[in-house]
């Protein structure tokens, strides 16, 4: 079961990692249309989430970054935010 759970994490991170390469205004091909980032939080939270991923695991770690994209909000003032 282990294994599958690092399966898991291995596909989630690639799909993280596709997105940052072409549709983050963070990372990607557009973040010179953005000088001044995107994300009001440091890490973002595409970094935010692979962190989690690497750190607590599949299931856990996309609960975390489930709770870290809820926050990310208007209504939020962001800042430093770790895993």
């Amino acid at each position: 079961m282990k294994n599958f759970n690092q399966v898991l994490v291995y596909f989630s991170l690639k799909l993280i990692e596709f997105y940052q390469k072409t549709l983050s205004g963070d990372h990607g091909v557009l973040k010179f249309l953005f000088p001044f980032g995107v994300c009001r939080f440091r890490p973002t939270c595409s970094e935010y989430a692979s962190q989690a991923l690497i750190k607590y695991g599949f299931w856990w770690g996309w609960s975390k970054a489930f709770g870290r994209i809820l926050r990310c909000n208007p209504f939020s003032q962001g800042g430093w935010d770790a895993p």
